[in-house]
């Protein structure tokens, strides 16, 4: 699996503060994408450990056919470690922060990174949660700064939230995308928000589950069950709002009101959702929906639908269960 691909103007040299699981594997996206990756963390000695760990890491990724043959060769040749944060990003264009997400460890590395990076260099927080624009207080030059959120594992997940801050110059933000892009991944621009959005969600899922089960209603093993083969099936293939526009926004409605006879208000419909239904805008069976599918493409559009959830049903039957679940 590698890119060799680099197609992101004068972004030739990049850098990773923070060597650990998720700093590593974006390293690695990064040298597979064509970029000179410099490694760099507490001490000399964590850091080249961590480049060798992620050479025989990817040798490993190869064997089991997770990465393209040669992979690991050029992880060797692109990837190298620094002494210090300092050496690390001093020719970098582009800088990745990934270190433990706490405020005062994220703020004290940004303002490291920040002081002693070029001044036009890129710097992206891989935070999952803190918002941007908190960060942003400590970086010199904070024009050339935003969140680059990653999904762990940052190999094999193709998304990446892209998240401008106050002030964040635009022509940054639009050089990140290019850069995500390049190396293979799927940007998307969201908010200056704690959570962005992919964690909002997955945490109000997560609450949820918790509540069901602490409410008796079915065993963590059940919730699984449910979530991997319902709705978190379709969710491999499809956003919510796809989702809702192909089953129906009138049967959401409904729904909505039967749940909140008994959970209230947390499970009220969304006031634009039934403003889409008391308009009859019901997704792709009247025409329109959040999304506005053009009704020309409805019937191409549920058939891959449905030839989609055949092929993932039959490669889970493929992969089998999952050990230990």
């Amino acid at each position: 699996m590698h890119t060799d691909s680099n197609n992101a103007p004068n972004i030739k040299r990049a850098a990773v503060i923070g060597s650990g699981y998720m700093g590593g594997g974006i390293a690695q996206v990064l040298a597979l994408g064509g970029m000179h990756v410099v490694l760099g963390d507490v001490d000399a000695e964590t850091a080249h450990n961590a480049r060798l760990r992620l050479i025989n890491q990817a040798k490993s990724f190869e064997a089991d056919g997770l990465f393209d043959v040669g992979s690991a060769d050029l992880i060797a040749a692109r990837l190298t470690a620094a002494d210090s944060v300092e050496d690390a990003v001093a020719d970098a264009d582009y800088i990745t922060e990934a270190v433990f997400e706490t405020l005062e460890v994220k703020l004290a590395a940004l303002a490291r990174i920040s002081a002693a990076a070029k001044p036009g260099a890129i710097i992206g927080s891989n935070t999952s949660a803190i918002p941007i624009t908190e960060l942003a207080a400590v970086v010199v030059h904070p024009e050339r700064f935003l969140g680059v959120h990653w999904m762990n594992p940052a190999p094999f997940i193709p998304g990446v939230e892209l998240i401008a801050s106050d002030s964040t110059d635009p022509k940054v933000l639009d050089l990140a995308e290019a850069i995500i892009t390049a190396v293979g991944k799927t940007p998307a621009r969201v908010a200056d928000t704690p959570g962005f959005v992919a964690n909002r969600l997955q945490f109000a899922l997560y609450k949820e589950a918790v509540k069901v089960v602490e409410e008796g209603l079915a065993t963590p093993a059940q919730v699984d069950l449910v979530v991997s083969n319902a709705f978190g099936f379709r969710l491999a293939l499809f956003g919510p709002f796809a989702i809702g526009d192909m089953a129906g926004l009138d049967v959401y409605a409904s729904s909505y009101a039967t749940l909140a006879k008994t959970y209230g208000e947390r499970f009220t419909a969304p006031e634009s959702l039934t403003a889409s239904v008391e308009a009859g805008n019901l997704g792709v069976k009247s025409g329109t929906g959040f999304l506005n599918i053009d009704p020309a493409h409805t019937a191409a559009l549920l058939s891959y639908r449905d030839q989609a959830y055949r092929r993932l049903s039959q490669l889970r039957a493929e992969l089998g269960q999952a050990p230990g679940l």
